[in-house]
């Protein structure tokens, strides 16, 4: 089975690509997105120092949880 896993940028193009948007940003390290899914609304804060870096597993999961979208989204 593929690995959950990715970087900071593959995450937003996941999330943008099912209808979220930068909602807000909080100094240069976090930013919230807002989209909604099963037809509520849902945000994701996203800390990241560096767009390339990969997401830690328990970041990741997090993150995926406040989207509400499948983990099958996030595998390798």
């Amino acid at each position: 089975m593929p690995r959950l896993k990715c970087t900071f940028r593959e995450f937003i193009a996941i999330i943008e690509a099912h209808d979220f948007a930068l909602h807000r940003h909080d100094g240069t390290s976090h930013r919230i997105y807002r989209g909604i899914v099963s037809s509520e609304v849902r945000y994701v804060t996203i800390a990241f120092h560096g767009i390339n870096d990969d997401v830690l597993t328990g970041t990741l999961l997090s993150m995926i949880r406040q989207s509400g979208l499948p983990k099958k989204l996030f595998r390798k």
